[in-house]
């Protein structure tokens, strides 16, 4: 990749970033009663949106370089295909079983499990339709590497709102990060003009 490919990857995804942040933090602050009633300005969730989103925008392209990275590694490592892509595939289920179970084991006093259900189905279906759309763009051999990244890395990233187990932060950092990271491996073909190689 050359220098100029990789600074197109990065401002159309940091605008990527910004512009859907943006967008979830002005909604969530109309939306929320609370954030009404505090007297915060537009202005205000306007300028912390943006400034945040562009953070998120950041960390989703280190995780997706650190991605390239290890792929590149294993695959070199591993005398056979398939067995990095069924390691990929044990991966994504620890993930989502960690997703709902390590949450709800860690809630204080008795909770319903159900809540804890929401975000590993909401990463698994944005995943499966990036993975779609990769597929029927590249080669259907793009399909595991794009679900591993889409929901693992995801996962790994909004680790710090995870960990809150605040509905609204898990929100705001999970929407950006998930645009920006199927942003970036929907496009990586085009910026390195390889349609037809798996990704």
């Amino acid at each position: 990749m050359t220098i100029r490919k990789w600074f197109y990857l990065f401002w159309t995804t940091l605008v990527v970033g910004v512009v859907v942040g943006t967008l979830t933090g002005l909604t969530m602050q109309l939306t929320d009663q609370e954030a009404v009633l505090s007297g915060k300005s537009i202005s205000h969730t306007l300028i912390v949106s943006l400034l945040v989103s562009a953070t998120f925008s950041v960390l989703s392209q280190m995780g997706f370089f650190a991605y390239l990275i290890v792929r590149y590694i294993f695959m070199g490592m591993m005398p056979k295909k398939w067995i990095w892509d069924y390691l990929q595939i044990i991966l994504i289920v620890i993930v989502l079983i960690d997703l709902v179970y390590l949450r709800y084991t860690s809630a204080e006093g008795e909770v319903s499990f159900v809540p804890y259900l929401w975000l590993p189905l909401f990463i698994t279906v944005v995943s499966f339709v990036v993975a779609w759309f990769k597929v029927r763009w590249t080669n259907p051999s793009a399909w595991i590497p794009t679900l591993f990244f889409m929901i693992v890395v995801t996962a790994l990233e909004a680790l710090p709102a995870i960990r809150e187990d605040d509905a609204a932060s898990t929100i705001f950092m999970i929407i950006p990060l998930l645009a920006c990271n199927a942003w970036q491996i929907l496009i990586l073909q085009k910026v390195l003009q390889t349609s037809k190689e798996p990704q």
